[in-house]
């Protein structure tokens, strides 16, 4: 099987998990036997471009003509089965699945965030969830609060882009959707349950769990959609070491509201930015992991990264939250899947009832973004911890591991591949 993987690079200077992803996916599939032929551009190109290349820069998010040209010439040449697609912005452009589709070349769109409604892609704004765009033929409120690079001409050339290929997207072949939530917004944007598939990432396997660590990690961006403000004020809820540590690790713009926490309680330790040791070392030192994001987080990594280690997650009931722990659907029977016997919550008939507000998944917790009710999950997770751990790695290993998960992405390749049409000679 041979599949291009397309996808524009995020600037390395912003850190990017779908550069992660894409990069881990790429490096999977060869090693199952794919050959891939990379399709890559990187937003750190667009400093050394020549002048004529920056000035088609406003329109490339609607066309990039000499992005069509290479994929052309690419598809001609190599022929391949599938075009899979991350993200085409701002040096692709959609135009890319019109460009294989033209040569026959069925495509695959991975779906990262919602963009296919918003300019921004999270569903966020001015510190809450925001869905004014849902609906509308051109995201007129996006241009107005200049929701794309705080800029209302890049907003109106994004909300433009998004109009103008709304029959683009449509013409996917086949959207992976990282998890339940993805299947619901690509659902609600007009995209038929045939062509929808629920894949998620993988992250590569630590090994066996080591014995359970201390109190809380939080590891995320430092920026207010990851609902530090909330944790921080459900933490202050309790004494000082009631609950063991806080850990808080990652960098941004709420840096220094963690470096006052820290210096207020003896309990909150910030650990700076880690590199993937680091983020091992910190996991391994914890009980549970903290995913309390105030937007519908497509994906948060650190979650799957969690379970491979062993660690069960409370987070918040927003996004691909409840998929990843197995809170979005009714718990499992007993003995479905590698040691499910283990994964009764904390809270079930032989534990103490759990507060109002806290559901209980196959691998964690989830609540609503409340202080009040996540500082009432806090002492429960804690307490459950030892309980759910071998069933947050029994989940992992069923549905994140990247054996799985590769499997997955190429039964995926292989359902559209023979949808391949004649192509249009050169």
């Amino acid at each position: 099987m041979r599949i291009v993987v397309a996808h524009n690079r995020y600037r390395e200077a912003q850190p990017s998990g779908e550069n992660t992803i894409v990069d881990a996916e790429i490096g999977q599939l060869t090693a199952a036997g794919v050959e891939v032929l990379p399709f890559l551009r990187s937003s750190d190109e667009i400093p050394t471009m020549s002048k004529a290349a920056k000035a088609l820069l406003p329109i490339s998010p609607i066309w990039a003509p000499q992005a069509q040209h290479d994929l052309d010439r690419l598809l001609v040449e190599h022929r391949p089965d599938v075009l899979h697609l991350h993200n085409p912005y701002p040096l692709l452009s959609p135009w890319v699945v019109r460009t294989a589709h033209k040569r026959g070349v069925p495509v695959v769109q991975t779906v990262h965030n919602y963009r296919q409604v918003c300019s921004s892609g999270l569903y966020f704004r001015d510190g809450v969830i925001c869905q004014d765009c849902r609906g509308r033929a051109l995201g007129v409120p996006a241009i107005v609060h200049r929701c794309y690079r705080g800029s209302r001409a890049q907003s109106a050339l994004m909300a433009t882009t998004l109009a103008v290929h709304r029959p683009t997207w449509r013409s996917v072949d086949r959207f992976i959707a990282l998890t339940s939530a993805v299947a619901d917004h690509l659902r609600d944007y007009g995209i038929p349950d045939e062509r929808i598939v629920v894949k998620p990432n993988a992250v590569p396997d630590p090994g066996a769990p080591a014995p359970l660590g201390e109190g809380f990690l939080y590891l995320a961006r430092l920026t207010p959609e990851k609902g530090l403000d909330l944790l921080l004020e459900a933490w202050r809820r309790h004494p000082v070491g009631a609950l063991g540590p806080l850990r808080i690790a990652g960098d941004g713009e709420l840096r220094p509201l963690v470096e006052a926490a820290a210096a207020e309680r003896p309990d909150v330790h910030y650990l700076g930015q880690l590199d993937r040791a680091g983020v091992r070392a910190a996991i391994t030192s914890s009980a549970v992991v903290l995913a309390t994001s105030t937007w519908h987080d497509v994906l948060p990594t650190v979650i799957i990264e969690a379970l491979a280690s062993g660690r069960p997650v409370l987070g918040t009931a927003l996004g691909g939250i409840p998929y990843l722990v197995g809170a979005d659907t009714p718990r499992e029977p007993a003995g479905t899947g590698p040691a499910e016997v283990a994964s009764a919550p904390a809270g079930a008939a032989s534990g103490p009832a759990i507060p109002a507000g806290i559901k209980p998944g196959a691998a964690g917790w989830v609540v609503p973004p409340e202080p009040a009710v996540l500082a009432a999950a806090l002492p429960v997770a804690r307490a459950g911890a030892g309980v759910l751990a071998t069933a947050a790695r029994a989940r992992y290993e069923r549905l994140f591991h990247p054996d799985v998960v590769t499997r997955r992405l190429i039964d995926i390749y292989a359902g559209v591949a023979g949808n391949r049409t004649t192509p249009a000679q050169p």
